[in-house]
């Protein structure tokens, strides 16, 4: 019998439900706040969770990552009082199974139930074949990661074309390769091809090879990188820089898998499996009428967003260790020590270059460091230091928290706490409290108006998302 936890502080929305899951031969039990949800799912087995949004003693959306990772992985569906277009872009991205309103019919809740349940049977007869996956160079257990690994397995699992997205530094080519090592193409080659640094006037020839003769220099035939990729995996990494006419013949090519050389009279098929990267807003491109619609359906078969540095912060640890061995193996070195500074100075940093940036802050340290043991703060690059400095001036030098005049410009005041806590810990509050404020007065100054916002900001859509989240604010 499947078991189906509600987590909602209303009895008489548990009442309603629970007819609906006992006629399907289901076991219904409450929980009236997100701590004994959570409780529960710990202790036992479920299937699925119905959790609400608004809980008393916290936000349910904040929950899903928690309860997907119990030991049961229960399905989520999100019912919720108010409709939320915020809320529901974090569920999704949460992997629920569905985000309902309260007012929806009782036909609509119970189909939903009814598709979970038959779900659910159909892994337990059919269960998936666990395998280990090979994370080469990737390095993190944080929540975000979790599910970044979860869509590698299932993407390496087939051979649909995949689309990273992230920031510059995320670690877009290392997440390719890692699909590509966990594949049945494995035996056959990786290649990678950099848009960006591709020259306009030989694209074609590069990608699909040339004829003997065809251009001046051309004195023998070549096999494009297509060719190249022919039972491997072809990676076009920043894929938002191919010129608009390469797009269109690179989308025939896509879907037949055939291409023509440059001066050749006869097509040629390459059976390739294609996972495309970019670090751009391919639907703002699509928008703009620089990238084409019909390309990013064939490239987002299955779409994975790295997440920045900013949003792991548990895993920095982990590749501070990971990165100085590596460093240490090169260069022939023992493996040198982390002073407790470095460590709170690395964690204050918001690393806009992502883990890029911090490996080549650990190369400069380690390098500064010369014939020392131990890194401290002071080995790491200049600018990082003066960052961290700066910002613990501006929340320190000033005598309490954030405010808006009204104007849309933010003002420091206010004093002290009686008690004063650790700097690290004072410093932490004050940040988060600016960046509070800051949002007020950006939802103030843009009416609320999501483009607006963005504008003035220069945050990306997901991180200004990810920020309301953190700060219980909404459009």
């Amino acid at each position: 019998m499947e078991k189906i936890l509600i987590v909602d502080d209303d009895h008489a929305v548990y009442r309603s439900l629970a007819i609906h899951i006992k006629r399907m031969g289901c076991e219904a039990v409450w929980s009236n706040c997100m701590a004994e949800g959570l409780a529960e799912v710990e202790k036992h087995a479920y299937d699925l969770v119905l959790l609400d949004v608004h809980l008393p003693d916290g936000c349910g959306l904040d929950a899903i990552s928690t309860i997907r990772r119990a030991a049961s992985q229960p399905e989520v569906i999100i019912l919720t009082g108010y409709g939320d277009v915020n809320g529901a872009e974090v569920a999704i991205k949460n992997g629920v199974w569905d985000y309902i309103q309260k007012s929806a019919s009782p036909q609509e809740v119970a189909l939903s139930l009814k598709r979970v349940v038959e779900y659910r049977k159909e892994k337990v007869e059919q269960p998936s074949k666990a395998f280990a996956l090979k994370l080469d160079g990737i390095v993190g257990d944080s929540a975000p990661m979790q599910a970044c690994y979860d869509q590698l397995a299932r993407a390496a699992s087939g051979d649909a074309n995949v689309l990273l997205s992230g920031e510059t530094g995320t670690g877009k080519e290392i997440f390719a390769r890692a699909i590509h090592t966990n594949s049945s193409r494995i035996p056959a080659n990786m290649v990678v091809v950099d848009c960006a640094a591709l020259p306009e006037t030989l694209i074609e020839s590069l990608l699909f090879g040339h004829e003997k003769g065809v251009y001046t220099g051309a004195d023998k035939a070549r096999d494009g990188l297509i060719a190249q990729a022919d039972g491997g995996t072809l990676f076009l990494d920043e894929v938002g820089e191919l010129p608009l006419p390469i797009q269109k013949v690179f989308l025939r090519v896509l879907q037949e898998r055939k291409y023509r050389s440059v001066g050749g009279r006869c097509e040629r098929s390459s059976n390739f499996r294609l996972i495309a990267a970019t670090n751009r807003d391919l639907d703002a491109m699509v928008a703009a009428g620089t990238f084409r619609s019909d390309l990013l359906y064939r490239l987002r078969t299955i779409a994975i967003e790295l997440p920045p540095l900013r949003d792991r912060t548990t895993d920095i640890a982990k590749l501070v260790t990971h990165y100085l061995s590596v460093i240490s193996e090169r260069c022939g070195t023992a493996i040198k020590g982390v002073s407790p500074d470095l460590m709170e100075t690395i964690s204050a940093y918001t690393w806009p270059g992502n883990v890029r940036e911090l490996i080549n802050a650990l190369e400069t340290a380690f390098s500064n460091a010369c014939y020392e043991s131990t890194l401290y703060a002071r080995h790491l690059p200049q600018d990082i230091r003066l960052q961290v400095i700066q910002c613990s001036l501006e929340s320190g030098s000033h005598s309490g928290p954030a405010h808006s005049d009204g104007s849309g410009r933010i003002e420091i005041g206010g004093a002290f706490p009686a008690e004063l806590t650790t700097f690290k810990a004072f410093r932490k509050a004050a940040i988060f409290d600016i960046e509070k404020q800051y949002l007020k007065a950006l939802l103030d100054k843009s009416d609320k108006r999501l483009d607006q916002s963005l504008d003035i900001s220069g945050l990306s859509r997901s991180r200004f998302y990810d920020l309301l989240k953190q700060h219980n604010l909404s459009l």
